[in-house]
């Protein structure tokens, strides 16, 4: 039964998007009930393997395996498909009134359906080569609904992402074709069991890390991700912040974890951990510094991939234990939960900026009186952010501080203490407009439609991953 989940996860928005493009006037009816069907079978999967243990395996085209594409899902990917299930439910929800006309839908649909097709044969390929095929299409399909503003703007940060995206995947591509010259076969697990430490892995191992950090934005690759993220469709800029790039840190975790074990040397995760603490720092003072909203949201991606990959650089270094597992565990939970708060708090700024006419952060007096719901939404991912309890982040944030000083890693313990305190000056910052008491003009909004996926995936990230993440606790046991 979980093989069969497989493959319509892959297929229902895959088809959904091509029916949406043949039949453009039901591309949203078509849109939903596609997603709806892929986000129940990524649910049930999820399900299947949390209760039961037991990964999930197919073989798609009627090959043996080493000919067949391969597809395999155990806890961490099935984690990962339920985010992308519930952000593109929350998403799609709120894309119903973004996209208002119905040119605009028949634009947004069948790419956006692609974009979360392409995401899930990424968590679920178990080769490397099919795992560039999805890359491909996920750049493409991102770039497009990048473009979808119209605006000029948009326009040059879409080719921007184009650009970095095919020097991404080109690199990444480079690298799986040593390997495939070294070892004869690009199944991850079986590239795992003969990989050994020589010159052919260790260039495989650059070049598809540095493809996939470039596709990630870790700081200094970060030079795109600002103007791409503030300037899509803030539908777009929701998926992109809290599954695009998640993607991308899902598959250096897989690489380094999993695949490359053996190739892997300490300076290599140092290098990796002191960019991620460049990233924390940069990003959070850009962040504080940016006068629209989706700027500030766009930085502060930057830095929370800082603390993903500070994270990586302690579980890599860290020996086999019990003090490894709890860093595995505190990274996973602190990338879901990044990945529910930058969704809600993207979405939230769409409805600040479709209702007042724009995002300037001096300019929000009144937001609270105007659109409590939305700035309650504001405020529940700003939590999540800072990483204040109750959230997701603040057990994840607690555990890599605490390695960190088991550790005597001082540096790190200091430059996640800083970033958390810039991170509460922009958030509050913002908040502190919000509760101006100057009325904010705006037009009536849909609450169910617009306000409640922000608000939803909001305290998904704060109350629900915080106070109930015993269970996802005990799933990250079975991940490891």
């Amino acid at each position: 039964m979980s093989s069969e989940l497989m493959g319509l996860i892959i297929a229902g928005p895959l088809l959904g998007g091509l029916a949406a493009a043949v039949w453009p006037n039901h591309a949203r009816n078509i849109g939903l009930l596609s997603l709806l069907l892929a986000s129940i079978c990524a649910i049930a999967l999820f399900s299947h393997i949390a209760l039961t243990g037991h990964e999930a395996n197919q073989l798609l085209g009627g090959w043996q395996a080493g000919l067949a594409i391969k597809l395999h899902a155990d806890a961490l990917s099935a984690l990962m498909l339920a985010l992308t299930a519930v952000a593109a439910i929350a998403v799609s929800i709120y894309a119903t009134r973004y996209f208002g006309t119905q040119q605009q839908a028949a634009r947004f649909w069948p790419l956006w359906l692609l974009l979360v097709s392409a995401l899930n044969v990424l968590f679920l390929s178990a080769d490397l080569f099919n795992i560039y095929v999805a890359l491909e299409l996920l750049g493409l399909s991102a770039v497009a609904l990048t473009a979808l503003g119209g605006k000029r703007e948009s326009i040059k940060a879409a080719l921007r992402y184009l650009l970095v995206g095919l020097l991404g995947s080109m690199s990444y591509l480079a690298g799986v074709a040593i390997l495939y010259t070294a070892l004869g076969t690009l199944d991850m697990q079986l590239v795992s069991q003969r990989i050994s430490v020589d010159v052919s892995s260790a260039l495989a191992l650059l070049l598809m890390t540095g493809g996939l950090l470039l596709k990630t934005a870790l700081f200094p690759l970060h030079f795109w991700l600002p103007a791409a993220h503030s300037n899509a469709p803030a539908p777009v800029s929701a998926a992109l912040s809290a599954l695009v790039v998640k993607a991308g840190f899902y598959l250096v975790l897989r690489l380094w974890t999993e695949v490359y074990p053996p190739a892997l040397t300490p300076p290599g995760a140092i290098l990796v951990g002191a960019l991620g603490c460049a990233a924390i720092l940069w990003g959070s003072w850009q962040a504080l510094r940016a006068e629209r909203l989706k700027l500030l949201a766009a930085y502060s991606t930057v830095a929370q991939l800082g603390y993903l990959f500070v994270g990586l650089a302690l579980l890599v270094t860290t020996p086999p234990g019990e003090a490894r597992d709890v860093i595995f565990g505190a990274l996973v939970l602190m990338a879901i939960t990044h990945g529910l708060a930058k969704s809600s708090l993207f979405l939230a700024i769409g409805v600040v900026q479709q209702h007042a006419g724009h995002d300037r952060v001096d300019q929000l007096d009144g937001t609270s009186q105007s659109l409590p719901a939305t700035t309650f939404a504001l405020a529940l991912a700003g939590v999540a952010l800072i990483g204040l309890p109750p959230s997701g982040a603040f057990l994840g944030k607690w555990h890599l501080l605490n390695a960190s000083m088991d550790g005597g890693l001082w540096p790190v313990v200091l430059v996640v203490a800083v970033g958390s305190l810039l991170a509460a000056a922009y958030i509050f910052r913002v908040l502190g407009h919000a509760f101006g008491s100057t009325a904010l003009a705006s037009r009536p909004v849909n609450v169910a439609a617009e306000e409640w996926p922000a608000l939803g995936l909001g305290l998904l990230a704060t109350v629900f991953l915080g106070l109930g993440s015993a269970w996802l606790w005990d799933l990250m046991e079975v991940a490891r």
